[in-house]
């Protein structure tokens, strides 16, 4: 009797330390932030980014700023009309000239609208 009721606590225990832990931890959330997004141009401009990394990131919405979304936004509309999908495997450009130009400025706009939040 008394090592059911041994087991019996160490079981409570752990099932209770498990069900404590579980409630006061958060979700991990990830959010985007400029320096993300500038990144990822960044690497599209040179040719290094993968079509993976692109959908991953311009994919998925930006809820805690507008701005950004609407720069991602912007960018899946670039990929849209100037996407060269099927070229990436062959080390080409994620984007024909004209999308690369524009890609470009939107690049340098989103710096120069962070590095203005930033002072």
């Amino acid at each position: 009797m008394a090592l059911y009721l041994l087991v019996l606590g160490v079981c409570l225990l752990v099932i209770g330390s498990v069900l404590i832990i579980l409630m006061t931890t958060s979700t991990p959330r990830y959010r985007t932030e400029p320096k993300d997004l500038l990144a990822l141009f960044d690497k599209a401009l040179e040719s290094r980014v993968s079509e993976t990394e692109w959908n991953a990131m311009i994919g998925y919405p930006i809820r805690h700023d507008e701005y950004l979304d609407g720069v991602r936004r912007r960018a899946s509309q670039l990929m849209e009309e100037y996407g060269r999908r099927w070229q990436i495997a062959q080390g080409k450009p994620l984007l024909n000239t004209a999308g690369q130009q524009e890609l470009q400025a939107l690049r340098d706009h989103l710096a120069a609208h962070t590095a203005l939040r930033q002072r």
